[in-house]
């Protein structure tokens, strides 16, 4: 290590200890990958003890997207995260939110840095990077961030001084595997010259002034990501359906081969493109996406890989093992970038992605909920998804058509809380089947909705609902008698079942 850096070898308390009451503090990490895990954990400490003693202790926290537990539940659970932004998936995060001790802006991921950078919202004051290595080029630092791109160049960029997390995990092998580009600031900006999902069009490292690194703590520690959950009957499901689609729309001309791949976190998402991995149709793939998963084995193994591009690899512990034994063999396969880039809009449209993000509940006439349950608590957030959706060359939305033992529906006559609106979606998919929305006015499509994607438990529900606003709405179109359409959610509240 170079004598300049050495010399600011610290301890995760004293660099805490720097951290002032009310800063905004800017974080790496991804989905929970290339997090800090130690200064924030001593923060925390920190802060019970100064509440201890009756001192009013708090901060904001920026990310790039959920981080983990050593982070956001730390924080959260000290009871110093004040204000929080963009994406979260923490029990004691979420808890916070809905009892309304922290205040949280839920964002379009791909909007974050843009508003930082602009100085829309408090810019960090502090930014805590993760990291694999450093190097010193005169009064210039060469940061190379670990297993995810986040937001984390731009908190750097813009904050006062920066805590490294130089975390020896991946090792220095993961140098290169980066991305780094920010677009131009308006007016009259030039394009994103990238062209397809393997374009390299920035730089393996995030380049600042050294004089900004203020305190660095080496660690070797994993992501604390949790495993996926086997492949059930319903995931099963759902990936049938959607691969029977996408063949079915190839034999009619209507989707051209070589169209990159989005997909979503968590199991449903995980199942859909280990299915693809396995289809013995399949041609090789891209992936254009955020969040690169344990999947991504499968289709490396059936050699139907060109190459995954996301903002984060986040991998079981089992996967980041198995990531590591290969690290050098499939260099080639990936690319790591921020996530203005990962989910920029106008490249979304432009490189004709496929993306499929999962659902709490939607509704007969093409809204989908992705972020509250019962429209007023906070799940996790919107996330990527609508930076995808909206922009998608087909936009895909999964969810099961119960929950909670059938007692349930994730098909409800008008959703609790609107995410992505009938102008934005064009496919729902259930473990029922897969309904294809494109073309049809709001009554058709509902009727479709209703027979193709709802449990058959409530498919009576929601067709007397849908028949009802025929014939008492004022209007035919969209015809929604509100009353009725809320009745279906506090009929749960009450009974513990949407269920007559």
């Amino acid at each position: 290590m170079n004598a300049t850096l050495k010399s600011l070898v610290s301890t995760p308390q004293a660099l805490a200890a720097l951290i002032k009451n009310g800063e905004v503090i800017g974080v790496s990490g991804f989905t929970p990958s290339g997090y800090p895990k130690v200064i924030p954990t001593a923060l925390a400490e920190r802060g019970k003890a100064l509440k201890a003693d009756g001192v009013d202790f708090g901060i904001s926290l920026y990310t790039g997207a959920s981080v983990g537990d050593e982070c956001d539940g730390a924080l959260a659970r000290a009871g110093i995260m004040k204000v929080r932004m963009p994406y979260q998936s923490n029990k004691d995060l979420r808890n916070g939110i809905n009892n309304g001790t922290i205040q949280y802006f839920d964002q379009h991921l791909s909007h974050m840095a843009k508003l930082v950078r602009q100085g829309s919202v408090p810019r960090p004051t502090t930014a805590i990077i993760e990291a694999v290595d450093v190097e010193v080029h005169g009064d210039k630092a060469r940061v190379f961030l670990a297993g995810s791109g986040g937001c984390s160049a731009t908190y750097m960029l813009v904050a006062d001084r920066i805590f490294i997390e130089l975390n020896s995990h991946y090792g220095l092998a993961l140098k290169g595997f980066h991305d780094i580009y920010i677009p131009e600031s308006q007016p009259f900006v030039d394009v994103i010259p990238l062209k397809s999902p393997s374009d390299r069009i920035g730089k393996p490292y995030v380049e600042v002034a050294l004089s900004k690194i203020q305190g660095i703590v080496e660690t070797n520690m994993p992501d604390k990501m949790g495993g996926f959950e086997p492949v059930d009957a319903e995931s099963a499901a759902i990936a049938a359906h959607i691969l029977d689609f996408l063949a079915f729309e190839r034999k009619h001309g209507r989707l051209p081969e070589g169209l990159p791949y989005q997909s979503g976190v968590g199991n449903v998402a995980n199942a859909v493109l280990a299915a693809m991995a396995k289809d013995p149709n399949q041609k090789p793939l891209s992936l254009y996406t955020e969040v690169i998963q344990d999947s991504v084995f499968e289709i490396i193994e059936n050699d139907k890989l060109i190459i995954a591009s996301g903002a984060s690899l986040t991998f079981s512990i089992a996967g980041q093992q198995k990531f590591k034994d290969n690290i050098e063999k499939w260099r080639d396969k990936f690319v790591i970038r921020q996530q203005e880039i990962s989910n920029n809009p106008e490249l979304v449209r432009r490189l004709g992605t496929i993306s499929m993000n999962t659902a709490i509940e939607m509704d007969i006439f093409g809204n989908v909920n992705s972020t509250h349950i019962m429209g007023t608590q906070m799940m996790n957030g919107i996330g990527g998804s609508g930076d995808f959706a909206r922009n998608a060359y087909l936009p895909i939305f999964m969810t099961s058509s119960t929950a909670k033992d059938r007692a349930i529906s994730c098909i409800v006559p008008m959703v609790s809380h609107t995410d992505h609106h009938e102008h934005s979606t064009q496919i729902f998919v259930t473990e029922r089947g897969l309904c294809d929305l494109r073309g049809l006015a709001p009554v058709p499509r509902a009727r479709k909705v209703i027979e193709i994607c709802a449990h058959p438990d409530y498919q009576p529900l929601l067709t007397e609902y849908l028949d009802y606003g025929l014939k008492n709405a004022k209007g035919k179109h969209t015809p929604h008698t509100l009353s009725r359409a809320f009745e279906f959610h506090t009929r749960f509240l009450e009974t513990g079942t949407m269920k007559l």
